[in-house]
């Protein structure tokens, strides 16, 4: 437990945000995951001071039907080259449910 982070030092990113910045291990791990549900796995970027807002911008289109977690992988790598200072997601939408089945920040940064 001594790695669980204090509410009030930071600022919380939805899924994960309470616990240290994932390994890139645990980010391939958490992208087998999303494939293996068969959920469509989406990359989508914002500045940090508009974190809280409800609509991110959308790196491209979704990655329908996408197998290859390092497909994956090199998009959000890109998108966070792209855009360094902004804040990187990964959602994963489920097509059964109609709603997002995973959802969480992958890159935090330069200025977050």
């Amino acid at each position: 437990m001594a790695d669980v982070q204090e509410y009030r030092t930071s600022r919380r990113y939805e899924l994960f945000s309470y616990l240290p910045q994932m390994t890139p291990e645990q980010i391939r791990k958490q992208v087998l995951y999303l494939i293996s549900k068969g959920w469509n796995p989406s990359v989508e970027h914002v500045e940090p001071h508009r974190s809280m807002e409800r609509f991110w911008y959308m790196w491209k289109l979704p990655m329908f039907g996408e197998q290859s977690a390092e497909v994956v992988l090199a998009e959000l790598e890109e998108c966070r080259r792209a855009y360094p200072d902004h804040l990187v997601r990964l959602v994963g939408y489920d097509n059964y449910t109609q709603s997002q089945g995973i959802a969480f920040v992958v890159y935090r940064g330069q200025g977050s």
